[in-house]
């Protein structure tokens, strides 16, 4: 596929008169083509084609729309190496980790498509009259879940394939029925033109209407804010930093009509070190958490910025060991220059901080674009006093807590704000520590793991990747896992209405065998 720098409305392909260039992330020379940059027309149109095609595309045949997420996944394959080149260049990953995000990206478009093919999210419930109730009768009533409408979908820094103009948050809305207009994270727009043509093209060949998917760059934020302020947009979905997630919350809040923002933030992930578990493994932990600070050069929203234990020989075997391996690690190349320099702007601040004390760096370079990783230090009191030193650091940089008991730790985790994940490394022995703590994780963090790290987020049924705020903007829902096309679907109650008007999922004799609840018993297909 040829990069055009055109914006992808419906099925036409246009250019405007003001553009932009993407970002070499190494050399940080501009990439050809220059990319259209959408102004008010063209939201206005993309708005207009998402809202025609909302009634139509949200009652295609369940079959077709499966079919449609299959085909988005085979176009996206069918890009090959060049997708994987242009994601290189302009995200400075590695080729490894780009095809595994790609292979990411299409098992979460096939993953969708056989949730539609079970059809259990449709949360079919039938209650039959009963006309000879006493003392009144009782209606036919009967309920299924259909999408909200036109969602917005802003692609993440991070993840160019996975969380972008194909990535989760666009497949979950279209799984649900809903249009998707999706504007471009500015520092890859030829990569999420790629993805989106592979969209595109496979709502053409599916015959689904046009405005099923839509495609809109540009580098301001005037562009992001205007899109989620337009009426026909019902729901939002973002992976960012707080800041520019919560100026879409407060633009979302502020229309005529509020509508929902499922704004995925900021993290510190934080690790409890359980006693025994330190005094049995030390230096396994440390090489551990080691690896998972440094992974991706600490760009996930998982990676673990937080570390609590208790003051001791055996913390200090652990700070030690990873004092040792930090400086082994080689700085990696950061997504863009601008995220660099707010990562060496965060850990500048902690160091000059005069409660924190560095416990090792990773080895060195004098190039202005890589990651130097980093351990700080801190007593808890200091924490405790000190909401900066609490603070998500985007990269590979954390901070260990060193507390005089169990109390000082928890007091720690109830002070701290909402959490994506919150792991506890332990042994046995400190399952009755682990149990007092588990209540008060369970109120912090979407995830909880025990003797893992929390890198690595499983595209899976029962996967969590959301948490209390600022975790994410809506705790109870999640953007990762099948659960996540929760967030753009709503129930409607049908009441004494004929078989004839019914939606076909809830008529008399199942016609097309699906998941109901029956009088309150489950009617399996």
């Amino acid at each position: 596929m040829s990069l055009t720098g055109h914006l992808i409305i419906g099925f036409a392909r246009l250019s405007t008169r003001d553009t932009f260039k993407g970002m070499d992330a190494t050399s940080g020379a501009a990439l050809e083509p220059p990319f259209s940059i959408a102004g008010s027309p063209e939201i206005e149109r993309a708005c207009a084609l998402a809202h025609s095609a909302f009634d139509i595309y949200r009652r295609s045949d369940l079959a077709l729309r499966e079919r449609f997420l299959d085909a988005c996944a085979d176009n996206i394959v069918a890009l090959g190496d060049a997708l994987l080149e242009r994601a290189g260049a302009e995200s400075g990953l590695p080729r490894a980790r780009l095809e595994t995000e790609r292979g990411r990206t299409v098992a979460q478009l096939r993953l969708f498509a056989d949730v539609i093919r079970r059809g259990d999210w449709l949360g079919l419930r039938i209650d039959t009259a009963q006309p000879d109730r006493k003392p009144l009768p009782r209606a036919d009533l009967r309920q299924r879940k259909i999408a909200l409408g036109p969602v917005a979908v802003f692609g993440a820094s991070n993840f160019p394939l996975a969380f972008s103009a194909a990535g989760g948050d666009v497949a979950s809305a279209l799984a649900a029925g809903c249009p998707v207009i999706v504007k471009a994270h500015p520092s890859h727009p030829g990569t999420s033109e790629m993805a989106a043509g592979a969209i595109s093209d496979a709502a053409r060949e599916c015959g689904l209407p046009e405005g099923t998917y839509s495609h809109l760059a540009g580098p301001s934020n005037e562009l992001g804010a205007a899109l989620v302020a337009d009426p026909r947009i019902r729901a939002v979905g973002f992976t960012g930093s707080r800041a520019g997630g919560m100026a879409l919350v407060r633009v979302a809040a502020a229309r005529p009509e509020p509508i929902p923002v499922y704004a995925e933030m900021s993290s510190v992930n934080p690790v409890i070190l359980l006693p025994h578990a330190l005094k049995t493994r030390a230096e396994a932990i440390a090489a551990g958490f080691v690896a998972s600070l440094t992974a991706g050069v600490g760009q996930f929203c998982t990676n673990p910025g937080l570390l609590l234990a208790l003051e001791g020989p055996d913390l200090d075997r652990f700070l030690v060991a990873a004092a040792d391996a930090l400086p082994n690690i080689v700085p990696g190349l950061m997504l863009s220059r601008n995220i660099c320099a707010n990562y060496g702007s965060s850990v500048e601040r902690l160091e000059k901080h005069p409660s924190v004390s560095v416990v090792a760096r990773g080895g060195e370079s004098r190039d202005g674009n890589l990651g130097r990783s980093v351990l700080f230090c801190a007593h808890a009191r200091d924490f405790l006093r000190d909401k900066v030193l609490g603070e998500e650091i985007f990269g590979p940089a954390s901070l260990v807590v060193r507390c005089t008991d169990i109390t000082e730790l928890t007091e720690i985790l109830e002070h701290i704000e909402g959490q994506l994940t919150a792991t506890l490394q332990m042994e046995a022995e400190d399952t009755p520590v682990a149990a007092r703590l588990l209540p008060v994780l369970e109120r912090k963090a979407g995830r909880i793991l025990t003797n893992g790290w929390p890198t690595g987020v499983e595209v899976t049924h029962a996967m969590v990747h959301g948490g209390p705020f600022p975790a994410t903007s809506d705790s109870r829902t999640t953007s990762v896992g099948t659960l996540a096309i929760e967030r753009f679907l709503r129930p409607v109650c049908y009441q004494d209405i004929p078989q004839g008007l019914l939606p076909i999922e809830l008529r008399d004799g199942n016609p097309l065998n699906l998941q109901r609840l029956l009088d309150g018993v489950n009617a399996a297909p």
